[in-house]
């Protein structure tokens, strides 16, 4: 028997070609027979609906009947009596009234509208971790700042004659140095009983360090230990540097000169002056600890007109966080300044050369010089000048042996 040749089915008998249209053809439907018929639902049941006309008896289709079995016959429950049966949840999310492109209508949350986070754990959650960052206490501090904001924008501040802003100095000049005193020089204060708590007070003090850092830890300490603000008295470079000059007024610096130092001393001021001057901050390392000319003693002279207390003051550890062993005169003349240090560090190590070394530093309170024992006319005396600057040279400058003999090291 040969090869039948085999032509599709709807091809009309001629093949690889079919009838060009998406119905089904006579002959396909008529081989795919007909469709089964849908289950009657309970609604379309004649027990549903007693008025519908049964099917007659020749319609009927003939089922083998089961037999009964000997027990008696099962009772089946009706559909309409079986209980109701409530859908999942799934299946009222998937069939809620779709609104927009492919998003769902949900029944909007009375308790958390925006579907998130609630507000609540949110303002939770900020207080929590401000407690943890900044203490129990970060409501007050939070809110103390704030109040410092408004009245730093609103100008509602004040400032004195001499441009001294007491606030900015608490709350930045002080907090910026306090780190530096307490965990990089690590100062040992004594004395600090020796500074009165009221009235005005001259504080005499060594000056040494390549830069005036001594002077910046003499103020932080004083305002910490004896809750109080020095005013120190710059020189003339001081107040001609663009940034330093305002920020040095701010801070309760002034220029050195008596009569602005009476006014101070006399207004109840604690004053701070170095009467070495740039001679004992520029001093070589090898002159360390050896004090300069204290100039004509004119801070003696304020200190008698207004009758205020002098202070000697001792300072350890500034000699060693620069040691200068260098200096190029030239270049200093140049610029204006009064020299330019070379240190073991810098200009070698550039910007670098620029961090202090971490000494060891003592700072100690002398008792108290009394000059209200002197009579008015005693401040144009000169040898009564002279000699109660001796004195108070000599003091500090024996203060100062003293220390460096207590001192285990340079940086312990």
């Amino acid at each position: 028997m040969g090869d039948a040749e085999i032509i599709p089915i709807g091809t009309r008998g001629k093949p690889g070609r079919g009838t060009g249209s998406a119905k089904p053809s006579s002959s396909a439907r008529n081989l795919a027979g007909r469709p089964a018929a849908k289950p009657a639902t309970a609604a379309e049941t004649p027990s549903a609906h007693p008025s519908a006309t049964p099917a007659p008896e020749s319609a009927k289709p003939t089922v083998p009947q089961p037999r009964k079995a000997a027990a008696g016959p099962r009772k089946r429950t009706p559909a309409a009596e079986a209980p109701p049966v409530a859908p999942p949840a799934e299946e009222i999310a998937l069939a809620a009234p779709v609104t927009g492109a492919g998003s769902v209508e949900v029944a909007p949350d009375h308790k958390n509208p925006t579907g998130g986070i609630p507000a609540v754990d949110w303002l939770a959650g900020f207080t929590g971790a401000a407690k943890e960052t900044f203490g129990s206490e970060w409501e007050p501090r939070l809110a103390a700042f704030l109040a410092f904001l408004r009245r730093r924008l609103t100008g509602d501040y004040t400032v004195d004659e001499y441009g001294f802003d007491a606030e900015i100095t608490q709350r930045f000049f002080m907090a910026a140095i306090r780190p530096v005193a307490e965990k990089w020089f690590r100062i040992e204060v004594r004395g600090v009983e020796n500074i009165p708590t009221t009235g005005g007070a001259l504080v005499v003090s060594n000056h040494s360090g390549t830069i005036p850092v001594d002077g910046l830890m003499t103020a932080v300490t004083i305002h910490d230990h004896a809750h109080r603000f020095l005013r120190p008295l710059g020189a003339d470079l001081v107040f001609k540097l663009p940034i330093v000059s305002e920020m040095a007024r701010k801070g309760g610096v002034t220029l050195a000169c008596n009569e602005d130092a009476e006014r101070m001393l006399s207004g109840g001021e604690i004053v701070g002056v170095w009467p070495e001057g740039f001679k004992g901050i520029g001093k070589p390392y090898s002159e360390r600890y050896k004090l300069q000319r204290f100039g004509r003693g004119g801070f003696v002279s304020a200190a008698i007109r207004t009758g205020v207390p002098i202070i000697p003051t001792s300072v350890v550890g500034a000699e060693e966080i620069f040691p200068l062993v260098g200096n190029i005169p030239s270049l200093a003349r140049l610029l204006g300044v009064p020299y330019i240090p070379i240190t073991p560090f810098f200009p070698l190590l550039g910007p670098l050369g620029l961090v202090p070394l971490p000494s060891k530093w003592i700072i100690e309170f002398g008792e108290p010089i009394r000059t209200d024992e002197y009579d008015a006319g005693a401040a144009e005396d000169p040898m009564l000048v002279f000699n109660v600057t001796d004195q108070v040279r000599e003091t500090i400058q024996s203060t100062l042996y003293s220390l460096l003999m207590q001192r285990k090291s340079v940086f312990s």
